[in-house]
């Protein structure tokens, strides 16, 4: 398949062109495990795609395209209020509707994506579906630990890295969904699957390797913070 080629028009003139991976049919997966693989599958497809072309534009110190990846999602359609175990507090819908949560860093959550799908295709009977989402992944998520965007490459391109890639969008990563502040509740909208966003959730994980330097992938579930009285309150 060709990379897709869309013309970006900012402020009435036609910019660089954006190029994305090709972008894959939606899937439906009744198996928790295959549904797992093939989120992994898309999200090492897009962070590859922007680390690739990150590599590239450095060593040519010019670009001539915008490249822009985007993050998996899963997302559960249920049309009843299916009665599910009272006693679980995850893993199922509270009724009709169209729910979805992009995904990021699938193998450090496997045990907890794997087990969370399983449940709400047991509890709804019905499938989910994995595919990409509308959500770009920041060029600097798609590093993992010990690696990052070079700032010496970045200072050698011919003009801003955000004009090439996207970048932490701050003004979006935020605690909506968690908060109940979110919309919801309006009709046809389609409903938060997850209390918190893939970036929202890069970010984080960011801010521990940054402040502990530490990969999340050494963590346990439980993080005791002894210091920065600030983020406690």
């Amino acid at each position: 398949m060709k990379r897709n080629t869309i013309q970006n028009t900012i402020s009435g003139r036609i910019d660089l062109p954006i190029n994305t991976p090709p972008q894959s049919h939606i899937q439906e997966f009744t198996d928790a495990d295959k549904a797992f693989e093939r989120l992994a599958e898309l999200y090492e497809e897009s962070t590859r795609f922007l680390q690739d072309a990150f590599e590239t534009v450095s060593k040519a110190k010019t670009a001539k395209a915008r490249f822009r990846a985007f993050y998996p999602e899963v997302s559960l359609r249920t049309t009843t209020h299916t009665r599910v175990d009272s006693r679980l507090a995850f893993g199922y819908v509270s009724g009709p509707g169209v729910f979805t949560t992009n995904v990021t860093r699938p193998h450090l959550f496997r045990s907890y994506l794997t087990r969370q799908i399983e449940l709400l295709i047991d509890n709804h009977d019905a499938p989910v579906c994995i595919g990409h989402s509308k959500t770009p992944i920041p060029l600097h998520f798609a590093f993992e630990e010990g690696k990052s965007v070079s700032s010496f490459a970045e200072d050698q391109l011919d003009r801003p890295l955000r004009d090439v890639f996207d970048a932490p969008d701050l003004a979006n990563t935020d605690d909506s969904i968690v908060n109940n502040q979110n919309d919801a509740d309006l009709i046809n909208t389609e409903m938060p699957l997850a209390p918190f966003t893939a970036q929202r959730i890069d970010y984080s994980l960011h801010r521990l390797a940054h402040y502990t330097a530490t990969s999340p992938d050494h963590f346990q579930n439980f993080v005791l913070f002894t210091n920065y009285q600030f983020y406690i309150d």
